[in-house]
């Protein structure tokens, strides 16, 4: 089964539960892909939740969801050793955080302390748990969400936290078309809790999502399309209205997610428009702008937009 073939079968199950947000998705796997972790952010009620849970079943994956409280301590994260009497000796109990897909709900509900137990996971795949490194092998991706409009009993997160995400993705409400197939739905008794009632053919295993990203991998990339995606994260540091630019992550995200989504329209080369059409949810939340941007009006789009422009597209 080649890359685009997975995306194709994978949208198609998808689609038996969720309607419309198309680009969500194709976005959501292009960061699985690319093995780097989301961040959704939306209203309540667009199915932030219902996506990574539907994503997780029709992979086959192990899944495991952590509602984010402000008392949500560390060790409920990762893990801690407890005593066994019976054996006189310490054992692992691990946490959520060793699964495969792991849904952080509202994440920015919780505090900064209990957010970074989070860091080591993300960027290196290894949890410390009193001073003991654990991997975590195989698949594990983070899909995080949070509601822009409370700030209400909310911390908002790190740069540092920021970063380990490779995209942050902007969901929104559906179209009047997709809204009324949702509420047909709801209508004929189909349960969003219940995803097996749904239909969907699961991966028999984990093959073919470890076999994608062996091909994302092989996906060549011009020099010229290199250089195209450093000079994007480059030009972030010395744009207008911008305090703080894109890190060389950044520019490591958008040549890896370009080759990711290149793979799924069935390419083996990245093209200047990958890298392009991926911008805005790979830069939106590694840049900080001016205070003046805001008495302005000015969004980190329209900045990011302003900087896509002005770089010249190689041919």
């Amino acid at each position: 089964m080649t890359v685009r073939e997975l995306g194709e079968s994978l949208k198609k199950e998808t689609a038996k539960v969720i309607s419309g947000q198309e680009e969500v998705i194709d976005q959501m796997l292009v960061c699985i892909l690319s093995r780097g972790h989301v961040l959704l952010e939306g209203v309540p009620g667009i199915a932030k939740t219902l996506m990574a849970k539907t994503l997780a079943h029709v992979l086959g994956c192990d899944f495991k969801r952590i509602q984010f409280t402000p008392d949500l301590m560390p060790t409920d994260v990762t893990g801690t050793y407890i005593f066994d009497s019976k054996a006189a000796e310490f054992r692992l109990k691990k946490g959520p955080i060793f699964t495969n897909i792991m849904l952080a709900d509202e994440i920015n509900r919780t505090p900064p302390r209990t957010q970074s137990a989070m860091l080591q996971a993300m960027e290196e795949r290894m949890v410390s748990i009193d001073g003991i490194d654990h991997s975590l092998d195989g698949i594990f991706f983070v899909a995080a969400t949070q509601n822009p409009i409370e700030y209400e009993g909310t911390y908002p997160l790190p740069e540092a936290q920021l970063d380990r995400f490779l995209m942050k993705v902007i969901v929104g409400y559906p179209e009047e078309a997709e809204e009324l197939e949702v509420v047909r739905r709801s209508h004929e008794g189909f349960d969003p809790h219940d995803l097996k009632s749904a239909g969907i053919e699961r991966l028999p295993d984990s093959k073919p999502l470890m076999d994608a990203f062996v091909e994302v991998q092989k996906v060549k990339a011009d020099d010229d399309v290199i250089r195209y995606a450093a000079a994007i994260a480059r030009k972030t540091r010395s744009a207008y209205r911008v305090v703080l630019g894109a890190s060389p992550r950044a520019s490591v995200a958008l040549l890896k997610c370009g080759k990711a989504q290149a793979a799924l329209r069935g390419r083996d080369f990245v093209t200047p428009d990958d890298i392009k059409s991926l911008a805005l949810p790979i830069l939106r939340h590694r840049i900080i702008l001016s205070p003046e941007s805001s008495i302005e009006g000015v969004s980190v789009d329209e900045v990011i937009s302003g900087i896509l422009a002005a770089v010249p597209v190689p041919r």
